[in-house]
């Protein structure tokens, strides 16, 4: 008989029930729960290796979130009808997850560590990404896979001046700050999120609130964990040590990589003075070492140079690059360097530099993101692209990775705060490719991408900027150090990434991820403090560069008007079968594209061209202009008639001038007065309710002659038109 699943249950507030279950699904796991809320329910499972695999030198943990769209109802859009490969929504959930389990297993813990997060049922209203993690930390926490501590993450929205911890979707609408944050009991250690220019201690309230949240999540975790009765974490093999390679290690490289760390020198050439060391290192081992004593040795080096690094900083208080812990690296930038893109920018911070380019697109071009819950068209897209050669090294040329996708969505939830509205009709694309990385290419990004969308004409009110914070700490005298824009070496070996971007005015993103235990209110503060000085001085720089967008776009950049039509109008302007609007297109050579909302009618005109805009946008207006009597209109004649002409006098729009309406003359017959082709003005004298027939006058805007005034005798003349 199969045993009963075992439950928790806790409140969000509000009557939001949350339940957590294992025992019933995937039982075969090292740790499977579901987590429910309303009629969302999430399942995650973990499974890892009881060995590492020999020769393991790191630990190989893999976290996948995937939406299964049966959850919604719904069958995937694909050629095959099945789920592919990751999307990118999916991609970012699963770093979200990942970089807060990371640092709860032990550092000398290298089996292999499979998370799979699946959502199995959706609910409109629910925002499952902040459930995801909760879900595969209850999972660690009723198997047996060592852990440090039990997790937990929360979204925190501030939503009409109030906070909302894991508000609804239709809520999260209306938020002007969005905040995921993961912590332990005790310590945040991830946050990422965006904001419409907030305060810093406005995101400081957001951490608190999430961290008394985050707590009743754990606690909820820890009781399913003992009601369970998972008393003890399994034992696993702890990688060798050889302390008198150690020592040796320690002796021979300590004073040498102290020199080398102080010197300041460049990337490279600091690199090959440590590369020179390690070889000198090794070869101190003799001519026929042995290979393991070559491996632990590199090994040490390896723990050695961050021990050293961080006591430099820590004790002297200076850098690798030499600078002082709050300065910036030195900063170049210009725009328009490319004559074809529609906007361009090089933004250069040291070793680190950004090429980023701005297409501007018509609304054909908007971007489906879609997952189970939802499909949603984007008019602003960003890509961040990352070539081997920006840090030296040869790699194959893959499809953009987790890395390349999470930087890209920083930069992306960052710009987009100073993006037009929803009105606005062009798709605009960002391109950033990173041509030399040393040290937060994703705030190169950023800052490039906000002067390029001001040299594309964009109406970009504000530059925003971003800055990479770190943090190296010593818990044995409580020493820390606070450093603005960070290299990638002190990334590597520090405790701390705290990337902040933002205008002058406030916090539009943030990107943090914490390393150690213990991080306080008190230096998160110090560390926004920082970073705020520091994103002002780029800030600065960048206005000097360009102060305010272009007026207009560049004259290759696609052309744009935007009318609003009569819905009843909408078919005149398509014509049956698409005839009128693609006879516009080929004719004028624009684009048009018309939505329907709600009674109104949006037509988008673009073009390369000016004229070919303007005719279109005449030909469209015409289309859909209500002819008024007393008018006077320019006119083509379209057809000859004994009785008068026909003439177009509006797009699509015919009426008779009558023989009798051309002339104060009288006329015999129509021989050589109009032709086919010929140009008439013409004024709209009457319309026929019954028939919807209009009648033109060319006299009527002819001075009436004395002779016009004389009574004429009776004839037979010509015959009018029964019709007219």
């Amino acid at each position: 008989m199969l045993s009963q699943p075992l439950q928790v249950s806790f409140d969000l507030g509000n009557n939001r029930i949350v339940t957590i279950e294992t025992g019933k699904l995937a039982r075969q796991a090292d740790g499977s729960v579901t987590v429910r809320q309303g009629n969302c329910i999430i399942m995650a499972t973990v499974v890892a290796n009881k060995e590492p695999k020999p020769g393991q030198e790191f630990f190989p943990l893999s976290v996948d979130y995937m939406e299964k769209f049966s959850s919604a109802g719904r069958i995937p859009g694909s050629f095959f009808k099945r789920e592919g490969r990751l999307s990118d929504y999916e991609v970012l959930i699963s770093r979200l997850v990942d970089r807060a389990l990371r640092p709860l297993f032990p550092e000398d813990y290298f089996c292999e560590v499979q998370v799979i997060i699946s959502l199995i049922s959706s609910d409109a209203e629910i925002m499952p990404d902040a459930l995801a993690c909760l879900a595969a930390s209850a999972a660690l926490a009723v198997s047996d896979v060592p852990i440090k501590e039990i997790i937990s993450e929360v979204r925190v929205a501030r939503v009409d001046g109030n906070f909302v911890v894991n508000p609804s979707r239709t809520e999260l609408g209306n938020a002007d700050m969005d905040f995921i944050i993961g912590a332990t009991e005790k310590n945040l250690m991830m946050v990422e999120g965006e904001s419409k220019e907030c305060r810093e201690e406005d995101l400081v309230q957001a951490l608190g609130i999430a961290h008394e949240a985050i707590k009743v999540q754990i606690k909820a975790q820890q009781e399913l964990r003992d009601k369970k009765g998972v008393l003890q974490k399994r034992d696993y093999t702890k990688p060798e040590t050889r302390e008198a390679v150690l020592e040796k290690v320690k002796a021979f490289a300590s004073d040498k990589m102290y020199e080398i760390s102080k010197s300041g020198t460049a990337k490279h050439e600091r690199s090959e003075a440590f590369s020179k060391l390690k070889e000198e290192l090794l070869a101190s081992f003799g001519e026929e070492p042995d290979e393991d004593d070559l491996k632990y040795a590199s090994k040490y080096f390896e723990d050695l140079q961050w021990e050293i690094v961080r006591s430099m900083i820590l004790d002297d208080r200076t850098r690798l690059d030499g600078r002082k812990l709050d300065e910036v690296r030195p900063l170049a930038m210009e725009t328009d360097i490319l004559p074809t893109p529609h906007g361009s920018a090089l933004f250069t911070r040291g070793e680190t530099q950004s090429l980023t380019t701005v297409t501007l697109g018509t609304p054909l071009d908007e971007l489906l993101v879609e997952s189970a819950a939802k499909s949603d068209y984007t008019k602003f897209i960003l890509h961040y692209n990352f070539p081997p050669f920006s840090t030296g090294e040869i790699k194959f040329l893959r499809a953009p990775g987790r890395r390349e996708v999470g930087h890209g969505n920083l930069a992306l939830r960052s710009l987009k705060q100073m993006m037009p509205g929803s009105d606005y009709p062009y798709t605009v694309r960002v391109v950033s490719d990173i041509l030399e990385s040393n040290g937060s290419s994703s705030m190169a990004t950023v800052c490039a991408g906000s002067l390029a969308l001001m040299d594309a004409g964009v109406p970009f009110p504000k530059h925003i900027g971003g800055v990479a914070m770190g943090l190296i700490t010593r818990a044995s005298d409580n020493k820390y150090a606070i450093l603005t824009d960070i290299l990638g070496d002190e990334d590597h070996l520090g405790d701390m990434d705290f990337k902040v971007t933002g205008t002058r005015e406030g916090i539009c993103g943030v990107q943090m991820d914490i390393k150690i235990d213990g991080l306080s209110m008190d230096t998160m503060r110090e560390a926004l403090e920082q970073a705020r000085k520091g994103r002002l001085h780029i800030l600065d720089a960048m206005y000097e560069c360009v102060s305010a967008a272009r007026e207009e776009v560049k004259p290759h950049a696609p052309r744009m008007e935007k009318l609003f039509i009569d819905k009843e109008f909408i078919g005149a302007v398509i014509g049956p079968q698409g005839k009128v609007i693609q006879e516009i297109q080929r004719s004028t050579g624009t684009t048009i594209n018309i939505e329907e909302i709600g009674n109104v009618g949006e037509v988008s005109v673009f073009s390369p061209a000016k004229e070919g805009l303007d005719k279109a946008v005449a030909w469209i207006r015409g289309i859909v202009a209500v002819p008024s009597v007393g008018e006077v209109y320019e006119a083509t004649v379209k057809g000859i008639k004994e009785f008068g002409a026909f003439v177009e006098f509006m797009p699509g729009k015919q009426g008779l001038l009558h023989i009798s309406e051309i002339s104060w003359k009288r006329l015999e017959n129509m021989d050589g007065v109009l032709k086919e082709g010929d140009t008439v003005k013409v004024k709209l004298i009457g319309l026929d309710q019954k028939t919807g027939k209009f009648k033109l006058s060319r006299k009527a805007l002819i001075p009436k002659p004395d002779f016009a005034n004389k009574p004429r005798p009776q004839d037979n003349g010509p015959k009018s038109d029964p019709e007219a």
